[in-house]
């Protein structure tokens, strides 16, 4: 199942799994485009304990809302799929895997599961602009 990007930005709440504090990196980038933007965010990342001011979870089963959390990753795919596992026994609705964080297996993973998932080649970093001003609309 595919999600719309216009769903996924109406959540409550975002988590980055894969949230890094090296700035050059895309897990760090698009956890920055959340809060320059005001959106609640949560870094998800295990070996860390605050990124860019806001503490940090280990797993996406710490998160307090996890079926009202929407799910930006940005990890190696096959942390991706063991992440998807996690996401579709916590009920989370809207994910987005970013550019890199997929491959065959969880894309197919994801649609045999009947995940809400972009992916295949949206960036929120290009698309979240317009989503956002859209959000506004609404």
């Amino acid at each position: 199942m595919i999600s719309s990007p216009q769903q996924f930005i109406q959540s409550p709440y975002f988590a980055v799994v894969g949230a890094s504090s090296a700035r050059n990196k895309f897990g760090n980038r698009i956890l920055r485009w959340y809060q320059v933007n005001k959106l609640n965010v949560i870094p998800v990342n295990p070996k860390e304990a605050v990124i860019e001011t806001i503490p940090t979870v280990s797993s996406i089963e710490e998160l307090l809302h996890p079926q009202r959390t929407a799910l930006s990753i940005i990890t190696p795919p096959k942390v991706t799929l063991q992440v998807l596992q996690t996401a579709k026994r916590l009920g989370i609705k809207h994910i987005w895997i970013q550019p890199g964080a997929e491959d065959i297996e969880v894309l197919k993973y994801a649609q045999e599961a009947g995940l809400n998932v972009i992916a295949g080649g949206p960036c929120l970093l290009v698309d979240g602009p317009s989503l956002l001003q859209n959000k506004s609309q609404l």
